[in-house]
């Protein structure tokens, strides 16, 4: 084993011993809020941290007594794919007080608690900077009262405080998610493909109204997932004469053949002059106007309820594990912080700074600088709102650039949810930059063939939603027919390819584990030689082991997780899930490991396995997939776009440079167009997988969330970083969600 450097931690040298972590769950419910739960309490525990709970937030807090209780490893166990907090979560006057912070100040020395990982919004962790603030003369006055004695001010002279935000609108500066905002998402999309169907049958116009009373990210972002006709937010007002161009934009779709309209209001949508915009007065404006069958539906708090998503999940867990990490390398002086996700990292923000840019976000509302609370909200929010723009309104033929510029989009390689809105996107976006768009059926093989249609900005309506690939995607190889691929390239004129596709479920079952005693479900995953799906999948559905190809493992390692299992279901009732690679070891088959586990584990679990096969590749597209394809296929567009003007010289486009064919993905932080050629050294072409996978910094989390001693690479974190107000171009963060 490779010796320990100075940015990876091995537990044997970071230690909780002494020190006492409270977490508790503030303001509003968020699906995901008992993941960071879980997760906090597990790593407490982990390092040898004492942990508790405190039940209904600061009231809990502030009444003492049966509020404050301490954890345990099983205390935590199946709460993973629970929404709400377990905890309790309330509103609490008296903590705004002075005496009740007293109060709360008393009731946390007497349990020797200086540690307080705070799941909530801007509010509460607003609050519990300034009782952090406070801490030192609230102990004082403690000591002259006498409740305390004069050496507890010594003892617990600093209270830490770090924040999650758990807040279904996405409303906080300096994080591009927030816990709940992905599962809220589901449940809006959920909604809007139920009415669709409905809508479509009857030809209806549907208004909705989604949460977010002074954030429209949620409207705006379920606008964009599912191809709305109409949003509006209250971050950007519509213009004066906005019911007139509205109503046009709703007569014109239904004369091309379009049998609904979907208007999608968030429920603070304001005009110019900050007056509110309801669902009832769109409806009566659509029926007064054009006499369409029109319909409200108010969601409420139905986005609130469910089953916390994968994403959720994942997103809490790395939080959780993060804050504990946060707490235990605090200092006297360190300030409050808040952990956020930036692309696919964890980041360490000064909590206040955080708090007041978002409270600057709502001044600048307020002031009708409405521009600039866009900018405020971060570079994610104001992307999808260009990209939403971009797609959802079609400039006049005589405004469209005229670029003389022919485009095909193609799938190749094995069909994924969201390749049709990466192509709705493509298109609309290449017709807005004055392109000629053309699709390519049944990749590379439809190419050779000749099976290319240009497709118009209609052609591609109601696409969003849709699962697998529309145009139809396979597996061919174009070596084979490079010839007949430029014939047809040269018979179309074709300047440019925008290919997407590839290198050419486990929380239903986890839940039916829940409902027996002691039972292991054996899971095989796709994913071809990479394990990412089994190991994201096995954080997000708290499994016990995850075997891929990446991380060798022999009959030792499976002997160890069967003895591993058994002894956490001796002292206790367990259930467990093991997830496997389809390819991650020939001799090692998801029969042979069952067939192991079922006799190793004779007389104190049975077994079960599942091979999920391709219902993986089946289903409608999530949320963020559809947003996901949405914005890297515009991005991308755009990119070719530019790359075109760059390369057209004397009537010809020369593509001869090395920079001309890239692979646009996420590195660490940002959107990085790669040229092709250089992934060559990056890339395990026998297995079809990077050489480096950044993934697999995650899997030590499962690990240890299912108590396995190991060690845990925290070379990204560590670092107070400063909220910035505009991020690097490159940076899209919005490719969060």
């Amino acid at each position: 084993m490779a010796q320990p450097d100075s940015k990876k931690i091995f537990f044997e040298n970071l230690s909780g011993a002494g020190k006492a972590i409270a977490v508790l769950t503030s303001g509003g419910d968020a699906q995901g809020m008992n993941a960071a739960v879980r997760a906090v309490v597990r790593m407490g525990l982990y390092v040898g941290a004492k942990v508790y709970f405190i039940h209904e937030g600061y009231q809990g807090m502030v009444d003492g007594g049966e509020n404050i209780r301490e954890a345990t490893w099983e205390s935590v166990s199946s709460m993973l794919q629970v929404g709400g907090t377990v905890i309790g979560s309330a509103r609490c006057k008296e903590f705004r007080t002075h005496e009740g912070r007293l109060k709360a100040a008393h009731n946390l020395v007497r349990h020797g608690i200086t540690n307080l990982c705070v799941i909530g919004g801007d509010g509460s962790l607003t609050g519990a900077n300034l009782f952090r603030e406070e801490w030192s003369g609230l102990l004082g006055e403690l000591v002259e009262q006498g409740l305390i004695e004069a050496s507890a001010v010594q003892k617990y002279s600093a209270l830490h405080i770090v924040g999650m935000v758990g807040s279904i609108d996405n409303d906080f500066c300096g994080t591009d998610m927030t816990i709940g905002t992905d599962s809220a998402l589901h449940r809006i999309i959920e909604v809007v493909d139920a009415i669709m169907t409905t809508a479509q049958s009857h030809q209806r116009t549907f208004v909705l109204e989604v949460m977010g009373r002074h954030c429209g990210y949620l409207a705006l972002v379920s606008a964009l997932a599912c191809g709305a006709d109409w949003v509006l937010i209250p971050e950007m007002p519509p213009e004066d004469g906005w019911e007139e161009k509205m109503c046009q934009k709703l007569s014109a779709n239904r004369a091309g053949m379009k049998r609904l309209n979907i208007i999608i209001v968030a429920e603070g949508a304001i005009d110019h002059n900050n007056k509110p915009i309801t669902t009832d007065y769109i409806k009566n404006l659509v029926v007064k106007c054009l006499g369409f069958d029109t319909r409200v539906t108010i969601l409420g708090h139905v986005q609130r309820g469910g089953t916390p998503s994968a994403f959720d999940r994942i997103l809490a867990s790395r939080m959780g594990v993060e804050a504990v990490l946060a707490l235990l390398e605090t200092t006297a002086n360190t300030p409050a912080c808040v952990v956020s996700l930036y692309g696919n990292q964890s980041v360490r923000l000064p909590l206040m700074e955080c708090v007041q840019m978002t409270q600057e976000v709502q001044k600048a509302m307020d002031e009708k600088r409405f521009e600039e609370a866009v900018k405020l909200r971060g570079r994610s929010f104001e992307n999808n709102l260009k990209t939403y723009k971009l797609l959802a309104h079609r400039k006049p033929e005589s405004e469209l650039p005229t670029s003389n510029f022919n485009v095909a989009v193609l799938n190749v390689g094995a069909p994924a949810a969201g390749m049709n809105a990466a192509v709705r996107s493509a298109v609309r976006v290449g017709i807005s930059e004055g392109h000629k768009m053309f699709a390519v059926s049944d990749g590379f093989e439809g190419f050779y063939k000749g099976q290319i249609k240009e497709f118009k900005w209609a052609d591609v309506g109601g696409w969003t939603g849709q699962g697998g690939s529309l145009l139809g995607t396979k597996r061919t190889l174009p070596a084979k027919h490079v010839d007949k691929i430029a014939e047809q390239m040269r018979k179309h004129n074709i300047n440019a390819l925008l290919i997407i596709g590839g290198f050419e479920t486990c929380d239903r079952i986890k839940q039916s584990a829940s409902g027996t005693k002691r039972r292991v479900f054996i899971i095989e995953t796709m994913g071809g030689y990479c394990g990412y799906l089994a190991s994201v999948g096995g954080l997000a559905a708290g499994a016990d082991a995850a075997y891929i190809y990446e991380e060798p493992f022999d009959i030792r390692d499976l002997q160890a997780n069967v003895e591993h299992l058994t002894e956490k279901m001796k002292t206790s009732i367990q259930r467990g899930l093991v997830l496997r690679n389809e390819n991650c070891n020939d001799n090692y088959t998801t029969d042979f490991i069952y067939q192991l586990y079922s006799e190793e584990g004779r007389g104190v679990f049975d077994c079960r396995k599942n091979v999920l096969g391709h219902m993986q590749q089946g289903g409608a597209p999530s949320p963020f997939d559809r947003n996901f394809g949405t914005k890297i296929s515009a991005k991308a567009m755009q990119w070719i776009s530019k790359k075109l003007v760059e390369a057209f010289r004397q009537g010809r486009v020369f593509a001869n440079t090395e920079d001309s064919c890239c692979l646009l993905g996420m590195r660490r932080r940002a959107l990085v167009f790669q040229p092709v050629v250089q992934l060559k050294e990056e890339t395990d072409f026998v297995h079809r997988i990077p050489k480096e996978q950044w993934w697999l910094k995650l899997r030590p989390l499962m690990k240890i969330l299912a108590k396995y001693k190991t060690s845990y690479d925290i070379s990204d974190a560590g670092q107070l970083e400063h909220v910035v107000r505009n991020r690097p171009k490159e940076s899209d963060a919005s490719v969060a969600m």
